[in-house]
């Protein structure tokens, strides 16, 4: 299926930051493109907010002259909605309110021309009851950006209950002419992005809950030894509290109150109080001028240990043995057998420090894993996307363990160059726990029919930056895995939210995978 011919029209109706910068995208691709808004004044201003864009772009020698000239030269702002008859696509980026893009598209059904797709740029609302009372609703599709809108790379394709596939096919190869990563949904709550990436954020929060740290330290955990290029509470500072809390609201709505979706009191006090974040110059942390940043805390220097021993496979973290070794430190295998498959509960070795064990977190908390192996002094240290290359790792010990294991845990790991963050007993830590639960959600997501393995992952890594698509994550730390995190953050709070993927179960029973 084709794109649009360049030589096709484009509308953009709401011209704020939004609708700029698809108006944008749309223009740099070759398009001619009509910008309405019905604030007086609003789509000028817009053509004036991108020629200062792309201003910058040539000053810092990113675009040609001619090149801005040309694209300016294609962005025209007009008055009335009349004016977009000649427009071969109408994107729609206005106030989120069903009703009043409902109007919206019934005005254009009678403008535009036959052929003409209609779309809608909704971040929250059903694409399908947008489409209800149009006489021909196949036409009708979302397409979603992610702002800002010429610098993010996906765009979610969504069809609703009535939208033809050559409709949905036609506007994901435009995308791709326009130099985007498109995906295709289902109008479900949330589409893709703003379900699967709930418990970024919800995770994040129950542990601040649970007092397993400050959002500083768990921040820099997400970051240094998840990967991840923002932590919880600075993406959420930055988004804003108000819009954040409000996208995990309307989901939770959505899904009639299912508790994987539940909003935090936490994130709801500040909304509460004014604190939105960094547009109200507070809140988790304070951004008002000649404050100091919140810096994660660190375990204290300990002394570095000469020998470390290993029991058995050590399954995902399997590669720490090898930065040991790198670090000059001995290495002793311990006789015991090896598993045929190295993951899961019960399954994963474990490293030996001066009497203390150290052991990748199954979703069990550090005093749980003690009790059950029957070994007090017990270290749990969290998932990192590479123990190679991760500068910091968390660790938490159990409640019986002896004084001075968390400094012995703490050595070994300065020892290999990395910052140490001692948390709370947590069950399954914070990275572990978090990836586990991104994973379910997206399975979920696959089970549903919303969108494919393969969709969702890109929708992850290119909409949100994450830096592995979670189900692509999932199978690489192992599927069994997984499903024992969830397992055991289900018997430990005994809460719904925890509950596993019946696609991902399958997927182990079966030995089969997401992705070839």
């Amino acid at each position: 299926m084709a794109g649009l011919d360049r030589s096709a029209t484009v509308a953009v109706v709401g011209c704020g930051a939004m609708g700029a910068g698809i108006a944008q995208v749309a223009a740099s691709a070759g398009h001619t493109v009509l910008l309405f808004d019905a604030r007086e004044g609003a789509a000028a201003k817009a053509v004036d907010g991108i020629a200062d864009a792309l201003a910058k772009l040539v000053a810092k020698d990113k675009m040609r002259e001619e090149d801005r000239v040309a694209l300016l030269g294609r962005l025209e702002p007009v008055g009335g909605l009349a004016a977009l008859a000649p427009s071969a696509l109408v994107v729609e980026a206005i106030v989120e309110d069903l009703e009043v893009k409902r109007g919206l598209f019934r005005d254009l059904e009678g403008i535009v021309g036959e052929d003409a797709i209609l779309a809608t740029n909704t971040s929250s609302l059903p694409v399908t009851a947008i489409a209800a009372p149009l006489k021909r609703p196949e036409r009708f599709a979302g397409l979603h950006f992610f702002n800002p809108a010429p610098l993010m790379a996906l765009v979610e394709i969504i069809s609703g209950l009535a939208t033809d596939r050559a409709v949905a096919e036609t506007l994901f190869a435009t995308a791709k002419t326009w130099g985007k990563s498109p995906v295709h949904a289902r109008s479900t709550p949330g589409f893709i992005v703003n379900r699967v990436a709930r418990p970024f954020y919800a995770e994040g929060l129950r542990a601040l809950q649970e007092q397993a740290g400050d959002p500083a330290t768990l921040d820099a955990v997400m970051r240094e030894c998840g990967g991840f290029r923002m932590g919880p509470f600075e993406l959420m500072d930055l988004i804003g509290h108000d819009v954040n809390f409000a996208v995990t609201r309307s989901v939770h709505a959505a899904y009639f109150g299912d508790p994987r979706f539940q909003p935090s009191l936490i994130q709801q006090e500040l909304v509460e109080a004014g604190r939105l974040g960094r547009k109200t110059g507070r809140g988790f942390y304070d951004y008002g001028a000649g404050v100091e940043k919140a810096l994660a805390k660190d375990a204290p220097d300990a002394p570095r240990p000469s020998v470390v021993s290993v029991e058995g496979h050590l399954g995902p973290a399997h590669g720490l043995v090898e930065v040991i070794r790198e670090a000059g430190i001995t290495v002793e295998k311990l006789p015991g057998p090896l598993p045929t498959r190295p993951f899961g509960r019960n399954r994963i070795g474990r490293l030996v420090v001066d009497g203390v064990t150290l052991t990748l977190t199954d979703g069990r908390s550090a005093t749980q894993h003690a009790a059950e192996i029957g070994r007090g002094d017990v270290v749990l240290f969290d998932l990192a996307r590479d123990y190679a290359g991760a500068t910091r790792i968390a660790i938490a010990a159990a409640d019986g363990a002896a004084r001075g294991s968390i400094a012995k845990a703490a050595g070994l790991f300065q020892a290999l160059g990395k910052r140490v963050s001692v948390l709370d007993d947590l069950p399954g830590l914070l990275v572990m726990r978090t990836v586990a639960m991104l994973a379910n959600e997206a399975a979920d997501a696959v089970l549903q029919g919303v969108a494919s393995a393969a969709d969702v992952d890109t929708a992850m890594t290119k909409g949100v930056n994450y830096p592995l698509g979670p189900l692509a994550w999932a199978e690489t730390i192992g599927l069994d895995l997984v499903v024992d995190v969830l397992d055991a953050l289900n018997r430990t709070y005994g809460e719904d939210r925890y509950r596993a993927s019946a696609l991902l179960r399958r997927k182990v029973w079966g030995g089969t995978f997401f992705h070839d």
